[in-house]
């Protein structure tokens, strides 16, 4: 008779969403429940919400396949989310006592969180008091983000779908920017802090039937305002609309955000991350200045990371997949682990699962590399294309209800 799981699994999900983070919760959960885990409980907005005891058992909520197709397919997180920072164990010895206090409780032996750079802060931290203090609990991260940054890992669930929809948007805008016969500067501000892999995606829009955007540019490289306006001048010399992609995070020589030039931008979450938004405003509304031509300034925001009607099926499957392998791997034992994902081969595109020490991977930022920029910095090679591209293959069709994609719900939680 084979070996089934003892004690009650818990599972999390922090930071912000992606349009298949709850594909990863689903392969927790049917995972563990198909290796005989007692009970699978949900924290409702992370380890926020788990200090405040707020919990609930998945399987008053996904009762059949069906229920889990339609987890697979709904977007942003279903158990909720918050951006908490764990204190380090020295500081907080009572915080950790009142948390690992909850799991006794609840009689916890294997612990999921789902989530980027900062979760697995909490994964490192929870792990390490674990170890020192006797607990037998098991802490494994599942990898999430669109930001793509997390060190180790080839690529990072929910990246590949917020690059297909970037992708497709970005067609559709610069079909939308040849409607008439005038000038015109249309600039997308796209995700990425300090990692500039989302707006790079937005290349992939070249092709036969679209020349993609004008020009490209990153948090990786310092933004030239002056340079800039000089390269939209030349190119509106040969061409009537322009269109540029970038990052929410470019900054000028002096560190401060393009961003900070026009607005005061009060919120910082509890990790110290400034909110960024108006990039696209500032820089349009210098051109239409400037150069007197019209021009639109679109913020993708959080369309970007929610909309699972343009999922990928490479994406969400292998969302599906690091779930279920971080429960395979805390049932085997392991702890202070995130799943990663191997790339075996581009051509045809074979990814794999393998586990790392989360210790190596937490408070590491993985940014686009400089041979994969070019040598102006306004645009990217076609190595980061190639790289990029297998990730944003084949689609899982939504389960459309009455002309609109059906969603799973959390009820009466």
């Amino acid at each position: 008779m084979a070996a089934t799981m003892k004690g009650n699994v818990i599972v999390g999900q922090s930071g912000g969403p992606t349009a298949v983070i709850n594909s990863s919760l689903a392969g927790v959960y049917k995972t563990a429940i198909d290796r005989g885990a007692n009970k699978v409980y949900g924290m409702l907005h992370g380890i926020q919400g788990l200090l405040e005891e707020r919990v609930v058992d998945l399987s008053k909520h996904i009762k059949s396949d069906l229920d889990i197709d339609l987890l697979k397919r709904t977007p942003s997180s279903f158990l909720g989310s918050c951006r908490y920072k764990l204190p380090d164990i020295k500081d907080g010895t009572e915080l950790y006592d009142k948390i690992f206090g909850i799991l006794d409780k609840l009689e916890i032996e294997y612990f999921f969180y789902i989530g980027g750079n900062d979760s697995m802060d909490t994964i490192k931290k929870l792990s390490d008091y674990a170890l020192l203090n006797g607990s037998n609990i098991r802490f494994m991260g599942v990898p999430k983000t669109i930001d793509n940054d997390l060190a180790v890992t080839d690529h990072t669930p929910g990246f590949g779908s917020a690059a297909k929809y970037i992708a497709s948007i970005t067609k559709e805008v610069i079909r939308d920017g040849l409607v008439y016969d005038q000038e015109s500067v249309t600039l997308l501000e796209i995700m990425g802090r300090n990692a500039g892999w989302l707006t790079g995606a937005a290349a992939l829009a070249t092709g036969e039937d679209c020349e993609g955007p004008d020009m490209l540019f990153l948090p990786e490289i310092t933004f030239d305002i002056d340079h800039f306006m000089k390269k939209v001048t030349d190119l509106q010399k040969v061409k009537k609309s322009v269109v540029v992609a970038i990052s929410e995070g470019v900054k000028v020589a002096d560190g401060r955000y393009v961003c900070e030039l026009t607005d005061n931008i009060d919120y910082v979450d509890a990790f110290g991350h400034r909110q960024l938004t108006g990039t696209s405003r500032y820089l349009a509304g210098r051109i239409s200045r400037e150069m007197g031509c019209k021009t639109r300034a679109i913020e993708f925001n959080s369309l970007q990371r929610c909309a699972s009607h343009i999922v990928g099926r490479v994406d969400i499957t292998e969302a599906f997949q690091v779930g279920g392998a971080a429960v395979k791997a805390a049932f085997e034992g392991e702890t202070g682990k995130m799943i990663i994902l191997k790339r075996v081969s581009d051509d045809p595109y074979i990814c794999v699962t393998d586990i790392y020490d989360v210790h190596k991977i937490a408070n590491v930022e993985k940014v686009v590399p400089r041979q994969w920029i070019n040598e102006a910095g306004d645009y990217v090679t076609q190595d980061f294309v190639n790289y990029v591209r297998p990730l944003i293959q084949a689609e899982l069709t939504p389960i459309m209800v009455d002309g609109l994609p059906r969603h799973l719900r959390l009820e009466d939680a």
